[in-house]
């Protein structure tokens, strides 16, 4: 049972991936970050020494402090939060006891380069269906809560990767890192080399890969992905909005395939005289 100002591993682990997830602050010293460089899902890295200075990039969200054994930076880094305002939580025995307990934690060496305000930047082909719309998702909820997305004409996404340092995703090019491999899609690649391969997510992949590339016999999900993705394209002449909406039908999906697989519905009626 969590203790005061406190926050479990498992208890965390079902919020990581939902919308109404706190804000994840990494406060690990550089030398223990480099005995072990990965990250809780969707954690940000900040000095601990310097809380006072960043606090205020959190006002108005709630945080949850790790650091390598849930003990005097965490609960340190929280306090000063809590005194700028900000509800925040320590991580039971931090990092230590997150990946003891074989949850998820994302590679650092995977997360592109920050740009000055700390957001990671993407580029990808304009008028997103289905893939450009579920990696977005997966980076928003698991890697980079703020990450920054481009549209743009496909002719130009080498171009706009390089001169404003963005990097390209579920686009053609031998070069490119985040795009289709084989059978597998952008999705299935993400979730990989991420390290977020929980069942879940693998299930909501197959889902991605059969609606994204015309085998909808993977799974019967799969024609009713397709049908609201196309739906939602139809709907917003913007990408941007498109994006935003389409970020709730993930967040459903997601949920589905993490609690509501054995759930069925139904509207039995009895018959007269039955």
């Amino acid at each position: 049972m969590s203790s005061f100002n406190t926050i479990s591993a498992e208890k965390l682990a079902r919020l990581i991936g939902t919308p109404k997830c706190p804000v994840l602050v990494d406060v690990r010293t550089d030398e223990d970050f480099a005995s072990d460089p990965r990250l809780v899902p969707g954690s940000i890295r900040r000095p601990f020494a310097q809380v006072a200075d960043w606090a205020h990039e959190l006002t108005g969200r709630a945080a949850i402090v790790v650091c390598q054994k849930g003990l005097k930076l965490s609960h340190g880094a929280a306090a000063w939060l809590r005194h700028a305002g900000i509800p925040a939580d320590s991580l039971e025995g931090g990092a230590l006891a997150w990946a003891q307990a074989q949850l998820p934690m994302v590679p650092a060496a995977r997360i592109p380069p920050l740009d000055l305000q700390g957001r990671t930047i993407w580029v990808t082909r304009s008028r997103p269906k289905i893939d450009r719309i579920a990696c977005p998702w997966l980076i928003r909820r698991f890697i980079d809560p703020g990450a920054v997305f481009l549209f743009v004409p496909t002719s130009e996404v080498q171009g706009v990767a390089e001169r404003f340092s963005a990097t390209p995703f579920d686009i053609e090019g031998e070069d490119i890192f985040w795009t289709h491999r084989g059978e597998f899609c952008t999705f299935d690649v993400m979730v990989d080399e991420f390290g977020l391969a929980t069942e879940p997510l693998k299930r909501l992949a197959i889902i991605v890969r059969g609606a994204d590339t015309a085998r909808l016999d993977l799974a019967p999900e799969a024609p009713g992905l397709l049908a609201a993705s196309l739906g939602l394209s139809r709907m917003y002449a913007d990408d941007l909005p498109q994006l935003e909406a389409g970020l709730s039908l993930y967040d459903a999906f997601y949920r589905w395939c993490r609690d509501a697989t054995d759930e069925t519905h139904n509207w039995p009626s009895k018959k007269p005289g039955a």
